[in-house]
């Protein structure tokens, strides 16, 4: 039997290999029954992590999660589910989506100095079965923030899942 090979960082690359222009729009930015996802990433100093990689995938507006696959190509291809942002140099990123029937949303973190992705949820303001910790706010303008801190005494809750 051959041991496994040891793991690597996720990161740096994602500015340069994975960004697609439209990656962060689910449904085009300002289109009736649209809503921004946005927040920033944080380090465990509470800084900003400028080349992080955020992707959410989710149920439309009724409820249903589309059971095709994430496109980057979008333009008529309907509605995915599946979105991908990059942050920028201030940790900020964001989403142009709708709001999913189901009260979440699911996201994955790849990060500098992780040795794997990482799993978490953003629960809608009010949903009844949101985990403390997990909920966005709605700001002024309707928009949802949603902050994600990678360690420190603010870290967000992270999902586990066995490795198979």
């Amino acid at each position: 039997m051959t041991d496994a090979t040891p793991g690597q960082t996720v990161g740096p690359f994602f500015h340069h290999a994975l960004a697609f222009p439209g990656d962060s729009e689910l449904v085009p930015f300002g289109s009736a029954g649209s809503v921004v996802l946005h927040g920033y990433v944080h380090d465990g100093a509470g800084e900003p992590v400028p080349d992080a990689m955020i992707e959410i995938r989710q149920a439309d507006a009724s409820g249903v999660v589309p059971r095709v696959g994430g496109s980057l190509r979008r333009r008529g291809a309907g509605f995915t589910g599946w979105g991908r942002s990059c942050t920028d140099g201030a940790g900020h990123y964001w989403f142009s989506t709708v709001e999913p029937g189901l009260p979440f949303f699911a996201v994955t973190v790849f990060a500098r100095g992780l040795l794997d992705r990482l799993f978490t949820r953003i629960y809608l303001p009010g949903a009844a079965d949101a985990v403390d910790g997990l909920v966005a706010s709605r700001e002024d303008d309707g928009r949802l923030r949603f902050d994600i801190h990678l360690q420190g005494p603010s870290e967000t809750a992270f999902f586990r899942f066995p490795r198979t």
